[in-house]
């Protein structure tokens, strides 16, 4: 990824860092070297660089999967994809019925409707499994959230809630579907299913980071972080001990206060950073999710379905974030999957540099799936970056192009190719896991072959080389997490982060990137062990 030396056969490494590069003599100016041959069949590739994902990927696990693909958890377990309610209810019936009888909630993750024949799963649903026991169900995309008559009575849901994406029944009792996380918060807090729970403790985040090592990854994110107190004392230890393989970037969710506060603590939190853990960023939200039906879509809207495009954020509430943190120099990072929300980021950062000048705040627009050319352009000239959901275009591509968005905006959706033309290769793309395995090569497959998991091309104009995949999950990502000047490449004075291949990626078919093996990483010069 150094364009003044793309390829290499030696590199030397001291104090953590990148020395020298070349061939078998080049570090032969700078003194006595040891040589360590261990790779010396392998390819070696600049660490690869996860830039949105969630560290839950590894905590979510405490619950039992059940969702359309097959998934193999932290520990190797594969758990088998699950294809209509029926299938469903039994599997779920199966693991209540492995409960002791104290009351104790269900709770499941992984569901998507999209993907099981039938009814849409509801409280009905969920009641075969148990009428005493609380039963709640995470869908995929982690928006939405079916919960059983049990679950929604313990949380006080009833037809004279009023709470914004509480579907309902004809007589206005809640269906047990919850869009988005107002509605979701009541049954969330009522099961004890806390986001916070599968992120801020130290075995969610040493998980995590053998979850990234396992698939080269080096630098990981997580784009959504508590932040407050001794979970930063706990991230400080965990990512300091011997032997974390990753270095660890999470973005602080800015969303639960007053904007100049939570932006004064993103400050705070800065100067906390260490060698391994990066802070000081910051998240926002605007809308939902597309498959989920509560992105916010310019027109002409969704192709089927119904419209619930949901605000995450209140927009006042929103734009006042957005100039705090702008104003503090607080990058941050911003959820927006539909057009509608792009655009509204995007208004909302223009006020904020009008007001405020800052000539390279790299402030980054996650997903941002429909974005299209020209709203590529205004992100650039407002100096934004982006973040494409490539993993989107397998996992979903069927669904999006059947029932969500119709053909011609799923052919362009994560519009690689143009993002390449706007952004000139300075843009990421992404797993969101745990919505889809973190694995960035399959990311890059994504982005290179955009087929659907059944066979279908996403937009054969929207396709990238591989050499501009594999920049999205190196040089790219470092860009979009203004690391780049310390990560992204292998090149001298930087970081002697280094992912190792099989095969190497630029002389195998482009449909088989997915398959090469990961043989292990190195991170700051040392071994982190085989994958």
């Amino acid at each position: 990824m150094d364009p003044n030396r793309p390829e290499a056969t030696h590199v030397a490494v001291r104090d953590g860092l990148v020395l020298a590069v070349g061939g078998p003599d080049c570090a032969e100016g700078w003194g006595e070297a040891a040589v360590d041959d261990r790779y010396a069949d392998k390819i070696m590739l600049p660490g690869l660089i996860e830039a949105h994902a969630h560290v839950m990927a590894g905590g979510i696990w405490r619950y039992p999967y059940v969702g359309h693909y097959d998934r193999t958890d932290p520990a190797g377990r594969v758990w088998p994809g699950i294809g209509s309610t029926d299938a469903l209810v039994a599997r779920l019936r199966e693991l209540e019925s492995a409960m002791e009888d104290d009351g104790r909630p269900l709770v499941a993750w992984g569901f998507d409707p999209n993907f099981v024949a039938g009814e849409r799963l509801d409280r009905h649903h969920l009641d075969r499994v148990s009428e005493q026991r609380p039963v709640a169900i995470l869908h995929s995309n982690v928006h939405l959230l079916t919960a059983n008559s049990a679950a929604l009575a313990g949380a006080g849901l009833d037809a004279s809630s009023n709470i914004e994406g509480v579907m309902r029944e004809a007589d206005g009792t809640p269906s047990g579907e919850l869009q988005e996380f107002a509605a979701m918060a009541p049954v969330l807090n009522a099961t004890g299913l806390d986001f916070a729970s599968l992120s801020n403790n130290g075995e969610a985040v040493r998980a995590y980071g053998e979850v990234a090592r396992r698939c080269g990854v080096t630098t990981v994110a997580d784009l959504l972080s508590g932040l407050h107190g001794e979970e930063v004392d706990m991230l400080i230890g965990v990512t300091g001990a011997d032997g974390f393989p990753v270095r660890y970037v999470p973005i602080m969710n800015a969303m639960e206060g007053d904007p100049d506060r939570e932006a004064e603590r993103a400050v705070a939190l800065r100067a906390r950073s260490t060698d391994k853990l990066r802070l000081g960023r910051a998240k926002l939200f605007t809308d939902g999710a597309i498959q989920g039906f509560t992105a916010k879509l310019k027109a002409p809207g969704y192709y089927t379905g119904t419209d619930h495009g949901i605000w995450n954020m209140e927009p006042d509430h929103f734009r006042a974030a957005v100039m705090a943190l702008h104003r503090h120099g607080v990058k941050t990072h911003i959820h927006t999957n539909g057009d509608a929300a792009s655009e509204f980021a995007m208004d909302a950062f223009e006020a904020a540099m009008r007001a405020h000048p800052n000539v390279d705040h790299r402030h980054t627009l996650e997903h941002a799936q429909l974005a299209n050319r020209a709203q590529f352009k205004r992100m650039r000239a407002l100096g934004l970056t982006v973040n494409l959901f490539a993993n989107h275009l397998y996992y979903f591509g069927d669904v999006h192009l059947t029932r969500t968005l119709g053909p011609d905006r799923a052919f362009r959706m994560d519009a690689c190719a143009d993002a390449l033309d706007v952004f000139g290769g300075e843009f990421a793309i992404h797993s969101d896991a745990p919505v889809t395995p973190m694995a960035p090569l399959f990311t890059a497959w994504c982005a290179v072959n955009r087929l659907t998991a059944e066979g279908r091309r996403l937009g054969e104009a929207q396709r990238i080389p591989v050499q501009a995949a594999l920049r999205c999950i190196t040089l790219g990502a470092a860009h979009v997490l203004k690391l780049d000047d310390e990560l992204g490449s292998i090149e001298t004075g930087k970081r002697a982060d280094f992912c190792l291949l099989d095969e190497d990626p630029l002389a195998t078919p482009p449909d088989a990137l997915k398959d090469i093996g990961v043989a292990g990483t190195v991170s700051g010069g040392q071994p982190t062990g085989e994958t």
